[in-house]
């Protein structure tokens, strides 16, 4: 939902967009890059080029230095240089890129021409959709392709997708490796970045909030000049990145598992305790009108057995549905009065409800009578675990 809404506010402003290009020796390749990227950018955006280099003995960073001086207009094109010490992985570049930007889109792309440009105006116009969270340029699906290849790094790239796939569930994404992708900033806002492995668009499908994903064909072209970044070490950090998120994978299921046992055993206990309220508030009533209070006015008795049902429902509730030990006087009154109060809107959700359901759609009196008790309980519920007594709503 939160995602829906920031998508949608997007649709409202003048978008902005952050192209992340990592570098190390691209001497020969980024200027001609970062004039592509620059001729294929629609006209109604503003958009930020930030390169971000590992210390590259080539040069490369000063060379964008001293190119981005020859930009006359920056106001709706700018470049950005990030410079690293040393070389520290592609991954946390790319991390290193996303928390520099100031885009409300993010592309991400090699700098050596394997990910041609002309395909960013096609990403930019998929995440207009409200409901696209990223984009990904795809060699994969149907009209996507793989150009100067040997055979040997595509048996590599095919079996590094599978695992991905496979181990890790992302089995509807068919190149969850791309290093080519985009998407809306406030997708990664939360996530924690290991920075491990070369491909981070795995973590960011792995540990994103459930992001509606598009795939988009390109055709990869081996670079043109300079040479391959797929080494050992790489491979390695790969097999590394994988069994974390695996890990991570597994963990998640068994936290949301947990928080799923932990609400449901707290909401049969909160209306436990509510059906042993409604037989404390019939037997204290009849008690104070046919032994205690004989001549009590029968509606009197009956309040009373209201108020005690309350004080039983709130104490039982204190101690065996929330766990709270905390009875320090100011504390107990402080949740008490919310309590109270929490039921005398849960009463009046249940009698507005019920009369609603019955004048404007003359529902049957059961049926309408049982919506009203479930929505006014739960509601009773959800209110007091998050207010009175300070818990997460899930969990």
């Amino acid at each position: 939902m939160i995602m829906m809404n920031e998508s949608k506010a997007l649709q409202t402003r003048l978008i902005s967009l952050s192209v992340i290009l990592p570098t190390y020796n691209e001497a020969d390749n980024i200027i001609q890059v970062i004039e592509s990227i620059k001729a294929n950018l629609p006209q109604a955006i503003t958009a930020e080029i930030i390169v971000v280099d590992d210390n590259s003995p080539d040069q490369t960073g000063k060379i964008v230095e001293e190119y981005s001086k020859q930009l006359t207009d920056t106001s709706s094109f700018s470049i950005q240089i990030v410079h690293r010490k040393q070389k520290t992985g592609l991954s946390s570049a790319i991390i290193r890129g996303i928390n520099s930007a100031r885009g409300d889109l993010i592309v991400v792309m090699d700098s050596d021409f394997s990910h041609p440009p002309e395909v960013i105006p096609r990403m930019i116009e998929e995440l207009r959709d409200p409901q696209c969270d990223i984009v990904i340029a795809s060699r994969y699906v149907r009209g996507g392709s793989i150009i100067g290849w040997p055979f040997k790094r595509r048996i590599i790239s095919k079996g590094a997708t599978k695992i991905a796939q496979y181990g890790l569930g992302v089995k509807e994404t068919k190149d969850p490796m791309s290093g080519f992708f985009a998407l809306k900033r406030y997708v990664v806002n939360h996530i924690e970045f290991d920075a491990i492995g070369y491909k981070i668009l795995l973590e960011i499908l792995v540990k994103a909030k459930k992001p509606c994903i598009k795939e988009i064909p390109y055709t990869f072209r081996n670079r043109r000049l300079g040479a391959s970044k797929l080494d050992l070490p790489v491979i390695i950090d790969y097999v590394k990145a994988v069994w974390r998120l695996y890990r991570y994978g597994w963990s998640a299921v068994e936290r949301e598992r947990r928080a799923s046992v932990h609400f449901l055993s707290k909401a049969a206990r909160f209306y436990t305790v509510g059906a042993t309220g409604l037989l404390v508030n019939y037997a204290a009533s009849l008690l104070f009108s046919a032994i205690l209070l004989p001549n009590v006015w029968y509606l009197y008795a009956s309040a009373f057995g209201i108020l005690l049902s309350i004080t039983s429902n709130f104490i039982l509730n204190k101690i065996w549905t929330f766990g709270d030990r905390d009875f320090t006087p100011r504390n107990v009154i402080r949740q008490f009065g919310m309590f109270l109060g929490f039921s005398t809107f849960g009463a009046m959700i249940q009698l507005g409800m019920l009369y609603f359901l019955m004048e404007t759609y003359h529902s049957d009196y059961a049926l309408s009578l049982i919506l009203a008790v479930g929505a006014a309980s739960t509601g009773n519920f959800l209110l007091n675990k998050k207010w009175t007594f300070n818990e997460r709503l899930w969990g």
